[in-house]
C-alpha cells in the first residue's frame, strides 16, 4: 500500500514539475530571464501556492452545506448546514497533507534549481 502511494505521489510530482517547468520557461522567455532563474521562480511560486491551498484545505470547518438546499443570497441569511461525516473530515485532512507535501517538495526543487545559492 505504501509503495503504491509513493508511486502515485512520484507521478504527481513529476507531472507537476514538468508543467511548472514548461510554464516557467515560457514566461521566462517572454521576460528575457535566464533559464535557471525562471524555472526556480516558477517552482517557488507553484510550491508557495500549493502550501497556501493546502493550509486552507486542512482548516476547513466541521460543517458542510446541505445538498439541494437553498443557496444564500446575502451574507445575513441563514445557511442550511450539516455536520461533516468522519469520512469527509478524513478526506479533507488527507487532501491537505498531499497538497502541503507537494508544495514543500516543489519549493525544495526550486531551491535546488536556483543558481544564486549553492547547496554545498
Amino acid at each position: 500500500m505504501l509503495l503504491a502511494a509513493a508511486r502515485r505521489f512520484f507521478l504527481l510530482l513529476v507531472g507537476s514539475s514538468a508543467a511548472v517547468t514548461v510554464v516557467s520557461l515560457l514566461f521566462g522567455a517572454l521576460a528575457g530571464a535566464s533559464v535557471d532563474r525562471s524555472v526556480a521562480i516558477g517552482f517557488y511560486l507553484a510550491g508557495s501556492a500549493l502550501l497556501i491551498v493546502g493550509f486552507f484545505a486542512g482548516n476547513r470547518g466541521p460543517t458542510r452545506l446541505k445538498q439541494g438546499g437553498p443557496e444564500p443570497v446575502s451574507l445575513f441569511r441563514n445557511r442550511v448546514v450539516r455536520w461533516a461525516t468522519l469520512q469527509e473530515q478524513e478526506e479533507a485532512i488527507n487532501v491537505s497533507a498531499v497538497v502541503l507535501s507537494l508544495g514543500f517538495v516543489l519549493v525544495l526543487v526550486g531551491v535546488a534549481v536556483d543558481g544564486r545559492h549553492s547547496l554545498f
